[in-house]
C-alpha cells in the first residue's frame, strides 16, 4: 500500500472526533446564543410592559389624584360659598378664640371687613363690644366650646344698626380622634321673629282683657239702667224741691259718665254694636273741626289737611267722632294745652311687606286719619302700653286711661288698623286706617244722635216690655206709662209669647215689642221678634242691651234693619225711640 494514504487515513482517523466535536461546540455554542438572544428579548420585553404598566399605572394615579383635587377644589369652592352667602352669622375660631374667619353676613351686621376683625378675641369684636356684659358671656361660651361643649342661648345685641335679637350658638370642631381643633360660632337674627311673637301675645293679651271687659260692662249697664231710670221718676216727684233736684242732677251726671265709661270698655273690647255707613272722612273731619277746636282749647293751633281724591269708608260715624275727639283730647293733654295739633285724612295701601309683621292686618286699600302732635312724646316702655285699658300718664284723677284703648278697640272693630309713631321729645303720630269702601251710596254727613232720632212727645199705642231684670223692667214700664202708653210686660221670650198669643186671641193690638237682647231660656230674642212678626204681621221692635253680643250683631255691626236703643238710657232717649219706630211702622204699614 502507499504510504501516503495510510497517513491520510490515520491523520483523518486522529482528527475526525476533534473535528466532530468542534462542529458539535460550535453548533452548541450558536444555540446559546440564539438561547441568550431570546431570553433577552424576552427581559427587554418584560421590562417595557412593566414600564408600561407602570406608565398607565402613574397616569391613573395622576388621573385620581387631579379628580380628587378637583373634587376638594370644588367641595371647598362650594363650602366656602354656603358660607359667604349664608343669611346665618357664622364664623370660624381658633382654641384661644382668636377669630381666623366670619362670613359676609356677619361682617355686613357690624359694618367692618374682615381684615379689620381678624385675630381679635371674639369677644372683644365690635359684634359683643357696644353690649354691656355681653363680651363676658361670649368669652365664658367659647371657653367651653374650647373644651368640647356646645352652648346656646338667645341674646340681644347692640349693632350699628339698633337693637337685633339673636339666636346664638358656639360649637366645637372636631378631628377623627376626637380632639377640638376648632371653634364655630353662628347665629341667627331672630328679631322680626321675636317682634312678630310679641305683637301676637300683646293681640292676645288684648283679646282676652276685652273679652273680660265686655262682661263687666253689660252688667255694670243693666245698674246704670235701673239707677236712671229711678233718678227720673223720682225727678218727677220732687220737682219743686230745689236741693233734692240738686242731689239728683248730680247722680244722673255721674251716670253718665259711668255710661261714657262702659261704653268705652265695651269700645275696647270690640264688643259695642256699631251701625257703620259710608263715610267721606275727609268732609266729616273738616265738619267736625269747629267741635275739636272748642274740645281742646284755644292754646292749640289746629291744622286739618285733606287729600284730593279721597276714598270713603264704611264705618260708624259717631265712633269716628268719639275717636277723633279722644285723639285730639290726648294730644292737648301732651301738650299741656300749647302746641299744634295737625289732622290729616289721606289714602292709604298697607302692601304685603308692612302687614308680615302686624298679625290681623290685610294688604289692601284703607283711608288713613292721622293726628299729630308736639307734645312730649312716648319712650317706647309707655308706648308699649298705651293700648291697654285704665293705662294713664296722667295724674291719678285726671282720666281713666280708656280713650286710646277705645280708639284701638272701634277701628280693630271696624276692621281697621291703628298704628303709633312716637319719641321722646319729638310727639307722637297716631295712624288709624280705616279700609276703603266702594260703594259711595248714602254718604253720612254727620253723626247721628239717638236722643233726636224722633221727638220726645208719648202715645196711646200698646208697648209690650220683655226684660228679665226685675228692677231694669220696673222702671221701664213705669217711664213708659208716664209718657203715655198701654204696658204690657213678661220676664222672658216665652212669657212673651203667652202675652203675644193672648193678644191675637183677643184681637188685641200690640203696637210695639221692646225686649231685651240678652236673656235666659230656650228663646232668644231675635226668635222671638220673629214668632211676634208672625202672629202680629204689622208689630214693629225694638232692642235693648247693655251687651248685645252675637245676637243682633255680626261682624261688630248690627243686622240691616235691626233698631236697637243702648242701655243705659235716659228717658227723653226712650221717649223719642220708641216714638221714631213707632212712627217708622207706621209708615212702612201704609
Amino acid at each position: 500500500m502507499d504510504a501516503l494514504p495510510i497517513a491520510l487515513s490515520l491523520m483523518l482517523g486522529a482528527l475526525l472526533p476533534g473535528a466532530v466535536w468542534l462542529g458539535w461546540s460550535l453548533h452548541c455554542s450558536r444555540r446559546l446564543h440564539r438561547n441568550e438572544l431570546a431570553e433577552r428579548r424576552r427581559t427587554a420585553q418584560l421590562l417595557a410592559d412593566a414600564e408600561a404598566r407602570h406608565a398607565e399605572l402613574q397616569a391613573r394615579l395622576e388621573a385620581r389624584v387631579a379628580a380628587r383635587t378637583e373634587a376638594l377644589q370644588a367641595s371647598e369652592a362650594r363650602m366656602r360659598t354656603i358660607f359667604s352667602t349664608s343669611f346665618q352669622y357664622q364664623g370660624l375660631l381658633a382654641l384661644d378664640g382668636t377669630l381666623l374667619d366670619a362670613n359676609e353676613t356677619s361682617l355686613r351686621g357690624i359694618g367692618a371687613t374682615l381684615e379689620q376683625v381678624l385675630g381679635r378675641p371674639f369677644w372683644d369684636s365690635p359684634w359683643f363690644a357696644r353690649t354691656p356684659g355681653m363680651p363676658e358671656t361670649v368669652r365664658l361660651a367659647v371657653q367651653a366650646a374650647a373644651q368640647g361643649h356646645s352652648r346656646r342661648q338667645e341674646m340681644r345685641l347692640l349693632l350699628p344698626a339698633g337693637w337685633r335679637q339673636f339666636d346664638f350658638a358656639v360649637r366645637p370642631v372636631h378631628d377623627r380622634d376626637g380632639a377640638v381643633v376648632a371653634i364655630v360660632p353662628e347665629a341667627i337674627d331672630i328679631t322680626e321673629r321675636h317682634q312678630a311673637e310679641e305683637r301676637l301675645r300683646q293681640a292676645q293679651k288684648m283679646e282676652a282683657v276685652g273679652q273680660l271687659t265686655g262682661g263687666v260692662a253689660h252688667d255694670f249697664n243693666n245698674l246704670l239702667q235701673v239707677i236712671s231710670a229711678n233718678l227720673h221718676l223720682v225727678s218727677r216727684l220732687t220737682r219743686d224741691d230745689v236741693k233734692v233736684m240738686q242731689r239728683l242732677d248730680s247722680a244722673t251726671e255721674a251716670v253718665r259718665r259711668g255710661a261714657k265709661l262702659a261704653s268705652q270698655l265695651l269700645a275696647f273690647g270690640r264688643r259695642q254694636a256699631l251701625a257703620p255707613r259710608v263715610v267721606d272722612v275727609g268732609r266729616f273731619i273738616t265738619g267736625l273741626e269747629d267741635l275739636v277746636r272748642r274740645s281742646i282749647g284755644e292754646g292749640v293751633e289746629v291744622e286739618v289737611i285733606v287729600s284730593g281724591g279721597l276714598w270713603h269708608t264704611f264705618v260708624d260715624p259717631t265712633q269716628i267722632e268719639n275717636a277723633l275727639l279722644n285723639l285730639a283730647i290726648n294730644a292737648r293733654d301732651a301738650m299741656d294745652g300749647n302746641g299744634r295739633l295737625t289732622i290729616e285724612v289721606g289714602n292709604a295701601f298697607l302692601d304685603d311687606d308692612y302687614v308680615r309683621g302686624q298679625p290681623d292686618v290685610k294688604p289692601g286699600q284703607y283711608v288713613m286719619l292721622a293726628v299729630t302732635d308736639t307734645g312730649c312724646g312716648m319712650t317706647p316702655q309707655v308706648l308699649s302700653q298705651v293700648f291697654q285699658p285704665f293705662f294713664s300718664t296722667k295724674p291719678a284723677g285726671s282720666g281713666t286711661g280708656l280713650g286710646l284703648s277705645m280708639v284701638y278697640g272701634f277701628v280693630r272693630q271696624s276692621g281697621g288698623h291703628v298704628k303709633i309713631y312716637s319719641e321722646p321729645g319729638q310727639g307722637t303720630t297716631v295712624k288709624v286706617y280705616l279700609p276703603r269702601a266702594h260703594d259711595a251710596d248714602a254718604l253720612a254727613d254727620a253723626a247721628p244722635d239717638p236722643a233726636a232720632a224722633g221727638d220726645a212727645s208719648g202715645g196711646a199705642e200698646t208697648v209690650l216690655v220683655v226684660e228679665d231684670d226685675a228692677a231694669v223692667r220696673r222702671a221701664t214700664v213705669e217711664m213708659l206709662q208716664e209718657l203715655g202708653y198701654r204696658v204690657l210686660k213678661a220676664s222672658d221670650a216665652d212669657q212673651a209669647l203667652v202675652v203675644i198669643d193672648d193678644a191675637v186671641a183677643h184681637h188685641a193690638a200690640i203696637d210695639l215689642l221692646f225686649t231685651d237682647v240678652v236673656m235666659p231660656g230656650r228663646l232668644k230674642s231675635p226668635e222671638l221678634a220673629d214668632k211676634a212678626r208672625e202672629r202680629l204681621p204689622g208689630i214693629a221692635v225694638l232692642f235693648t242691651s247693655g251687651y248685645a253680643q252675637n245676637a243682633i250683631v255680626h261682624g261688630g255691626r248690627l243686622d240691616p234693619g235691626v233698631e236697637l236703643l243702648p242701655k243705659p238710657y235716659s228717658a227723653r232717649a226712650l221717649a223719642s225711640k220708641v216714638r221714631a219706630v213707632l212712627d217708622h211702622g207706621a209708615r212702612m204699614a201704609q
